[in-house]
């Protein structure tokens, strides 16, 4: 069987590399030279970690990795049985791909979006027929975790449903359904409580350090929320939020100041190496930003 992803970045490609290792053949997507040669390097190490691991035999990475075509434009597969849209949590941006996923597929395929927050029934306005649209809603990183998020439409069908459901199980993931509203479950319950743990330092409550380590050691999570915000990418958590904020018209969501001054400061996280943290390339030790340590804690 075949399938389409539309975006070669983070999770465009751990959704490329979980499909190619359950035996579909996957056409990668990119308008980026860069990012497609990226992704390719990519999806290479990622196998190459899990054969080291022993989470996969060596031939059957080979047989992945060949499984996967990168390209720059849609080609050869037109008859996929799904195709998805993975591109940045941008509506203007995930609209333009739909529509030309539309045009390109054929009647039967499904056409999913990996949005994390945006309306799933909006963006099935981008299509012809809404009824074979839904929202396939990966966790990251995509090769370990096991749940994906599947969001039906207002017009999505049963029969559709089933086969994304069918499909996630293929893959070994678990799908869980939820209906249609901003942030889905996932996000509408992690985001709030990753902005409260801004607004902790903001107000300064307490420290990076002091906010993670008592939510790690209290309440058992594996990561704390300021590290894991910068993990997502603050730049993400700050456009989820306003999705919310504006989809419900709730001020509960509505993002902190603190967190707006980062993205804008273009300090967003692992992704641009500082957020919270300092992200050293090939390091897994993690140092407090410099700038919160001077600003809150001195």
């Amino acid at each position: 069987m075949k399938v389409i992803v539309v975006g070669a970045g983070t999770m465009g490609l751990g959704i490329a590399h979980v499909f190619a290792c359950s035996g579909f053949q996957v056409l990668l997507v990119d308008q980026s030279d860069e990012q497609l040669s990226k992704a390719s390097s990519t999806i290479k190490a990622n196998l190459d970690r899990q054969v080291t691991k022993g989470a996969l035999l060596s031939d059957a990475a080979d047989l992945a990795i060949g499984r996967i075509s990168f390209s720059k434009t849609l080609k050869d597969f037109s008859d996929a049985v799904i195709a998805i849209e993975a591109v940045f949590e941008d509506l203007n941006a995930k609209q333009v791909v739909l529509q030309q996923l539309d045009m390109f597929v054929s009647e039967t395929t499904v056409i999913a979006t990996n949005t994390s927050s945006i309306s799933v029934t909006q963006l099935a306005s981008s299509v012809t027929d809404p009824t074979r649209f839904i929202g396939m809603h990966f966790m990251n990183p995509v090769p370990i975790m096991s749940l994906v998020e599947i969001i039906k439409g207002f017009a999505t069908s049963d029969e559709t449903l089933n086969m994304v459901v069918a499909i996630s199980k293929q893959l070994n993931k678990e799908p869980l359904v939820v209906n249609d509203y901003p942030g889905f479950v996932a996000n509408r319950i992690l985001m709030p409580m990753i902005n409260e743990a801004i607004w902790t330092l903001h107000e300064g409550v307490a420290d990076v350090t002091t906010i993670d380590k008592i939510m790690k050691l209290g309440m058992a999570h594996p990561m704390g929320p300021l590290q894991l915000a910068d993990y997502i990418g603050l730049d993400v958590c700050l456009n989820i939020l306003r999705v919310m904020h504006s989809g419900f018209g709730n001020p509960k969501y509505a993002p902190c100041p603190l967190l707006v001054n980062m993205v804008l400061g273009k300090q967003l996280g692992a992704k641009t190496g500082e957020g919270f943290y300092v992200w050293a390339k090939g390091s897994k030790e993690l140092s407090v930003s410099l700038k919160f340590k001077q600003l809150y804690f001195s």
